[in-house]
């Protein structure tokens, strides 16, 4: 009898090891998502944006370390770069250049799609499974499956108050982010069509502003 228990006992241990070893928590499974972004050399995506009420359309490229460019068919020649230095922004509507030297990454929606992005919100926020850690249908009725993360800011000086994360089950890459801000604004970013690792070259992040705009540097913190 005690070879039986001990046996059983020995069973379960494995059992339960196992176990634990597959059911991943949220943070463990942010960092592997993490590591894998650390991986990726630069990417193309499109990117469907909800802002409230404004919907935009976006061709967003992203090169390791720090290089994003986003170029916009809805509204229409918008632009934003970011050149690891400087953040610039073409209103084509305003006929008018926003610049504005930055240290670090511009906190933008885009910009949480990227390694420095990620590291950022494992610092400055909670992260939990919004449903669990089974992949879960994107939207009611869809076949995509994604893990879903919910992030809550650990104090009031971020931006965003809580992220919301959508990672493709397949892919590893992050399909939808939706942030609110402390306003209570809602941004909502959906990424589709991504292509990795095609040495995308640098000149990509040089923007040269048209002499006709009228140019506003920084414009974060004028009055």
């Amino acid at each position: 009898m005690k070879k039986i228990i001990t046996l059983v006992l020995a069973a379960f241990t494995a059992v339960s090891s196992v176990f634990s070893q597959e059911i991943k928590t949220a943070p463990n499974y942010f960092k592997d998502i993490s590591a894998f972004y650390e991986t990726i050399k630069d990417y193309e995506a499109d990117a469907d944006i909800k802002a409230d009420r404004q919907i935009m359309k976006a061709h967003v490229s992203f090169k390791k370390p720090n290089l994003l460019r986003m170029d916009f068919s809805n509204p229409k020649d918008q632009t934003v770069v970011f050149n690891g230095n400087q953040l610039t922004i073409y209103l084509p509507g305003q006929n008018a250049i926003l610049t504005q030297s930055v240290t670090g990454s511009p906190q933008n929606g885009a910009n949480l799609a990227t390694p420095q992005g990620l590291n950022l919100m494992s610092r400055y926020f909670a992260i939990s499974y919004e449903v669990g850690p089974e992949p879960v249908a994107l939207d009611d009725g869809s076949d995509e499956k994604v893990v879903k993360l919910e992030l809550k800011r650990r104090n009031l000086t971020e931006n965003f108050r809580n992220i919301r994360i959508a990672i493709s089950a397949d892919t590893k890459l992050i399909r939808r982010i939706e942030a609110v801000t402390g306003a209570n604004e809602t941004f909502v970013f959906n990424f589709t069509n991504y292509v990795l690792n095609q040495g995308i070259p640098e000149q990509r992040f040089i923007y040269t502003p048209s002499s006709a705009a009228n140019e506003y540097n920084n414009f974060l913190f004028s009055e």
